[in-house]
C-alpha cells in the first residue's frame, strides 16, 4: 500500500473568502491564480471573483498548488466545535489542494492532502504539540487508523447494501446514532464529528514532525483487518463498547475496559445497571483519567478545551423552566413540565443509552448517548454517564434537577487523559495502545 491522499471538507457556505499565497494551478480554465478570492454560486455553478472580474464558471473549482511544500490557501470563517459548547469562527489556513463542489446548495471547500501531513495537524489539533512523545504517538496512530478504517469501510458499503439504521423513530421512541455515513463527497470533515483538523493554525513543533516520521504507516489491526480506533477525551473511570454507541456491531477490541491497571476496588466492573452506575458516578474511584495535574491536561485539553475544568466527575443543574425549555426546543416536542428523567438502559461503563423522558403531557423514549447529550443540553452534556436528582416538589412537580456525571464524550476506544497519565507515567506508546484496544497488533501498511 502506497501513502493515500485523503478529502477533507473543511466548510460548507453560501459563499466561501479565499486567499491564496502563492500560484495554484485552476483545472479546467488553465490558470495561474493567486490572491484574495470570493467563490458564489451563479446557475448551479461556482464563479470565482478577485474583487474586479468573474472566472468562467465551473461546476467544480479545482486548485492545486504550483509548490506543495510552501503554498498555502486560507479559508475565512470555518466554523470549530460545530454545536459544542467551545463553537467559534476562526480564519484557518492549509497545504495541499483546494477543491470547491457544490453540495445541497452550498459551496464546500474540500482539503485534498497526504495522510501524513493531515495527520501532523490532527494530532496538533486533538492536544498539545509539545505533550509527551508517548501520548503523541499514541494519537497519531490511533488517528490513522480510525481515518483509513472509514475509508475502507466506505468503499465496502459501497459494494454491499448497509444494514445500518441511523435513525429510528416512532410515535413513543426516538433512536439516533451519529456516525459518518453522510460523508458522500469526502472522506472526513475537520471537526469533532471526525477528527479536529486545523491545518496550520496549530504549530508544527519538532516533537510532532518527529511522531509522524517514526510511526509512518503504523496502524492497529485485528483479523487482518483495520481497526475503528475510537477516542474521546475523558471516559470516567471505565470505557464503554462500541454497539452501546453505534451501530449494534461488536468489535473485540473496542469493549469495557477498566482505565488502570487493576480491577476498582469495592465497585462493580459492569455499570449497566442503576445501582451500580450511581455509586459509581457519584464518587471518584481512582483511574488514569482521574486527575487534576494542569501540566498533564495542558497536553490534551488545548486552548478552548481549557475552559472545561471538571470532567472526571461533574455537575450541571437546571430550573424545571429552563430544563423544559432545552428539551422542547431541541426535540420539537412539548412534553409539558418534566417530571422524570428515567434511564432505561445503560452501557458497561454507566452510559444511558436508552432514557424515558416523562412530562405532564407526553413521553417518549430517547437514545443513543449523544442525542440523549444534545436533548438535555443548550450544546452537550459532557456524556450521558449521570444520575438525576429532583429537588422542590410543588404539586407533584420538581422544580430543579441535578444532573451528576462522569467523564466527557462517548467514552469508546482510547480515553485521551487517561492516555496522557500513562505517558507521564513511563508507559510507551505501544502499551497505551494495547491497553485501550485489547486484542488490536501494531502493524506497519506503508512506509
Amino acid at each position: 500500500m502506497t501513502e493515500p491522499d485523503i478529502h477533507v471538507s473543511i466548510l460548507t457556505n453560501d459563499e466561501i473568502q479565499l486567499e491564496l499565497t502563492g500560484d495554484y494551478i485552476c483545472r479546467i480554465i488553465n490558470e495561474k491564480l493567486t490572491g484574495k478570492f470570493t467563490a458564489r454560486i451563479v446557475s448551479d455553478k461556482i464563479v470565482m471573483n478577485d474583487g474586479v472580474n468573474d472566472y468562467p464558471p465551473q461546476k467544480i473549482v479545482y486548485l492545486t498548488p504550483t509548490e506543495y511544500d510552501s503554498n498555502i490557501f486560507l479559508l475565512k470563517g470555518v466554523k470549530i466545535g460545530i454545536d459544542f459548547h467551545w463553537e467559534q469562527k476562526r480564519d484557518l489556513r492549509f497545504f495541499g489542494s483546494l477543491k470547491l463542489i457544490i453540495d445541497n446548495g452550498k459551496i464546500n471547500a474540500i482539503n485534498v492532502i497526504s495522510i501524513e501531513d493531515y495527520l501532523m495537524s490532527v494530532i496538533s489539533s486533538e492536544m498539545s504539540g509539545t505533550s509527551s512523545m508517548a501520548l503523541l504517538k499514541s494519537q497519531a496512530v490511533v488517528a490513522r487508523s480510525w481515518l483509513l478504517s472509514q475509508i475502507e469501510r466506505k468503499r465496502y458499503q459501497e459494494k454491499q447494501e448497509s444494514t445500518a439504521h441511523m435513525f429510528i423513530e416512532d410515535e413513543n421512541e426516538i433512536v439516533k446514532w451519529y456516525d459518518r455515513e453522510d460523508h458522500k463527497l469526502f472522506d472526513v470533515c475537520a471537526d469533532d464529528h471526525c477528527q479536529r483538523y486545523q491545518g496550520l493554525q496549530k504549530a508544527f513543533t519538532d516533537k510532532v514532525l518527529e511522531t509522524i516520521d517514526q510511526t509512518r504507516g503504523l496502524v492497529l489491526k485485528q483479523n487482518d483487518r483495520i481497526c475503528d480506533t475510537r477516542y474521546s477525551k475523558c471516559c470516567g473511570g471505565i470505557t464503554e463498547s462500541f454497539e452501546n454507541v453505534w451501530e449494534p456491531v461488536k468489535h473485540d477490541y473496542l469493549q469495557s475496559i477498566v482505565d488502570y491497571r487493576y480491577e476498582p476496588d469495592e465497585f462493580e466492573r459492569q455499570l449497566d445497571n442503576d445501582k451500580d452506575a450511581s455509586r459509581w458516578i457519584q464518587k471518584r474511584p481512582q483511574a488514569f483519567c482521574n486527575t487534576t495535574d494542569n501540566q498533564i491536561l495542558s497536553q490534551v485539553l488545548v486552548d478552548f478545551d481549557l475552559k472545561t475544568p471538571d470532567f472526571y466527575r461533574w455537575k450541571v443543574e437546571y430550573t424545571q423552566d429552563e430544563l423544559k425549555s432545552i428539551i422542547c426546543e431541541k426535540t420539537k416536542i412539548d412534553f409539558g413540565d418534566i417530571i422524570d428523567l428515567v434511564p432505561l438502559e445503560r452501557g458497561f461503563s454507566g452510559r444511558i443509552i436508552r432514557l424515558k423522558i416523562t412530562g405532564s403531557i407526553r413521553e417518549m423514549i430517547i437514545g443513543k448517548e449523544l442525542e440523549i447529550r444534545r436533548v438535555l443540553s443548550k450544546s452537550h452534556l459532557y456524556s450521558s454517564a449521570f444520575v438525576v436528582d429532583k429537588y422542590d416538589y410543588r404539586d407533584n412537580v420538581p422544580r430543579k434537577f441535578v444532573i451528576s456525571g462522569a467523564g466527557w464524550g462517548h467514552g469508546v476506544g482510547m480515553c485521551q487523559i487517561g492516555a496522557a497519565v500513562m505517558g507521564e507515567q513511563g508507559y510507551q506508546f505501544d502499551e497505551i495502545l494495547l491497553h485501550y484496544f485489547k486484542g488490536a497488533t501494531i502493524q506497519r501498511i506503508y512506509s
